[in-house]
């Protein structure tokens, strides 16, 4: 293998707006300020950073970003897609733009304005008849839920998976949000009673089964180890990183294949561990994507937490709930009750749970495994203290 990342760099700033539907501010006003935010939690000059790493979706481009912030000289600057599955392939690559020296301090953000009336599903609609959802949208397929809502049945129809299984996941997400004053969801609970009488979005997931539309920007700092040890924060090593999109892939609607459960978190998981010293038995504390409540079983099968076909039934007794889960995941709230910013947010928590400074801190948590969207090209990144 080529050399490799693990610990070699680390994430030593991270910053964030407000979140909310509707924020006033434009998309490039957001990416500023959550990226200022992060320089000045790094403690770092914005000159020194020559790295920008981003999302392919990202409207924003590179040289408004640095002329507006103040970086210096731009030596890197890379953009990575698809939607929900870039977030830890923006670390991951600004990670290896720092090890391999093309740059010594890169800056990776996501900037979303959700509440957009653009955003909507039956906004331009000839662009979403193009490509591979000419073979989808035109038969009723016209949203995201509704796709995955296609994959939830059938995993409900092999494996035996109840309505009661997402509600494990939908409680215990905003259960974590309670405890998070920035989450959207903050001081708004959720019980199992109030999730089984909640409205269909795309049978068989209801409202609660659905991420949230938010308005906000995340940013992060990433430099190399030796560098983080001078500097504000206790560093966060990037220790591994991968990012998969498997053969025979069709994004979202990945049913034209021998098996459509198989989705790309397998083949991302693979390479992961493979880079890793640490397994799943190790990890105390998990980032899981969750656009859709269902995602977060496939997930839990796909990184080896539980064997295929078990990921609803490890829902079962809390098991993701902190402090007392077998797993305590999404400790944030997630997308689903803390703020869907296409997952970046989900990353930020996983650096402070390696900080000590999360309002669902995993006692003495060393490592914290950060995925991005199952049933899109995807990855993943290995955080530890």
């Amino acid at each position: 293998m080529s050399i490799g990342i693990q610990d070699r760099t680390a994430i030593v700033g991270i910053g964030q707006t407000r979140f909310a539907k509707g924020l006033e501010d434009s998309e490039l006003s957001l990416a500023c300020q959550a990226i200022a935010a992060a320089i000045e939690d790094a403690g770092i000059d914005a000159s020194e950073v020559d790295g920008l790493s981003m999302y392919s979706m990202e409207n924003n481009r590179e040289f408004e970003i640095a002329r507006s912030v103040g970086l210096g000289d731009i030596t890197y600057f890379g953009e990575i897609g698809y939607g929900g599955g870039a977030g830890c392939g923006a670390i991951g690559h600004a990670a290896m733009a720092v090890a391999t020296g093309q740059c010594t301090a890169a800056v990776a953000w996501r900037a979303r304005k959700r509440a957009a009336k653009s955003s909507r599903p039956w906004a331009n609609v000839g662009q979403r008849l193009e490509g591979a959802q000419q073979w989808s949208r035109p038969w009723g397929l016209l949203r995201p839920v509704d796709e995955i809502a296609m994959l939830t049945r059938r995993y409900m129809h092999e494996f035996g998976a109840k309505r009661e299984h997402l509600a494990n996941v939908a409680v215990a997400f905003r259960k974590h949000a309670n405890r998070n004053p920035n989450a959207t969801m903050y001081g708004r609970e959720l019980t199992h009673e109030q999730y089984m009488q909640a409205r269909w979005i795309s049978e068989p997931l209801c409202l609660f089964d659905n991420c949230l539309e938010t308005d906000g920007a995340l940013a992060v700092v990433i430099v190399s180890a030796e560098r983080a040890r001078d500097l504000r924060q206790p560093p966060v090593y990037v220790h591994s990183f991968a990012q998969s999109i498997p053969r025979q892939h069709q994004v979202m609607t990945n049913y034209f294949c021998d098996d459509p459960l198989l989705g790309p978190s397998y083949a991302c998981a693979r390479l992961l561990w493979e880079r890793s010293e640490i397994k799943p038995a190790d990890v105390p504390v998990a980032q899981l994507y969750d656009a859709f409540s269902p995602l977060i079983p496939l997930s839990l099968e796909g990184y080896g937490f539980c064997a295929r076909g078990e990921g609803a039934a490890f829902t079962e007794n809390g098991a993701l709930e902190w402090p007392s889960g077998r797993l305590p995941t999404n400790t944030s709230g997630g997308g689903m009750s803390e703020a869907y910013v296409h997952g970046f947010n989900l990353i930020l928590e996983g650096v402070r749970q390696m900080r000590g400074t999360s309002p669902c801190q995993v006692e003495g948590a060393e490592s914290c495994l950060v995925t991005s969207g199952e049933g899109v090209p995807t990855s993943a990144v290995l955080l530890r203290r």
